[in-house]
């Protein structure tokens, strides 16, 4: 729990002070997608599930959201990650990149579209799309960036959690 506090933390003083000057239109990147979807990949669909929900669960409370939108849907984003994990390459950094366009796709609109029947707020197509657009560009310039880092620190992760797990018998 200390780890994800620390984690909570370090994305509020990230976007706070850096991501902050990257700011265009209003829109920033989402961190905590690409988070979560890494977990997923290199931990497993359940760790994946449970730190996404975790994450939104907090990410709610310090925005001041109503609790359980963003858990639902970072949960959903741990949940894709796992499946991505045994269906495709974690070696492409092409194939990362449409995950987090996924990722970002789904979270987005699926957060949109619940808190538009909760809030009960008019839906701006247009809008909502350039802002989706935005997001999806600069999710995908800060995989580029940090996936080398991520990379090697979910396969030092994956060879513990993941590793052979097989018994050899002696006979």
């Amino acid at each position: 729990m200390l780890f994800l506090y620390c984690l909570l933390y370090l994305y509020i003083y990230f976007k706070s002070i850096y991501l902050k000057n990257l700011e265009l239109l209003g829109v920033m990147p989402n961190l905590f997608v690409i988070f979560v979807l890494f977990i997923g990949l290199f931990y497993s669909r359940t760790a994946g599930t449970v730190y996404g929900i975790l994450f939104g669960i907090l990410l709610d409370f310090f925005i001041g959201r109503k609790i359980g939108l963003s858990a639902i849907m970072l949960g959903t984003v741990g949940f894709i990650g796992g499946v991505f994990d045994k269906n495709f390459s974690k070696e492409s950094r092409f194939t990362i990149m449409i995950m987090v366009i996924v990722c970002t796709i789904i979270f987005e609109t699926a957060l949109y579209l619940i808190g538009g029947v909760i809030y009960q707020y008019s839906f701006e197509i247009i809008s909502f799309l350039k802002i989706l657009l935005i997001e999806c560009i600069y999710n995908i310039l800060i995989t580029i960036v940090l996936y080398p880092i991520i990379q090697n620190w979910g396969y030092k992760i994956e060879e513990v959690y993941k590793g052979d797990k097989i018994l050899t018998r002696y006979f």
